[in-house]
């Protein structure tokens, strides 16, 4: 994880996201599929919406699956931590 921001005296931790992890964060309303996301969004590139967008905001913990026993689920929806 990279820091953004580290207050010595909260000792609170903030992690640094790119733009488009802010735009998929800003966008996420209740419980969205990942066809809903990218139509939101605008984008077509299914591989790039996945390693620009959705694995890293779930590797910082800002989404979740709504079935994390199974990720490749035709009804796997996210939604916001």
């Amino acid at each position: 994880m990279i820091l953004d921001n580290c207050n010595k005296d909260t000792h609170q931790v903030t992690p640094q996201v790119s733009p488009q992890v802010k735009r998929l964060i800003l966008i996420i309303n209740g419980e969205m599929s990942k066809k809903e996301l990218m139509l939101v969004l605008s984008l077509k590139d299914a591989k790039n919406f996945r390693q620009r967008y959705l694995l890293p905001a779930i590797s910082n913990n800002l989404i979740e699956m709504t079935q994390p026993d199974k990720p490749n689920s035709p009804t796997q929806k996210y939604r916001l931590v």
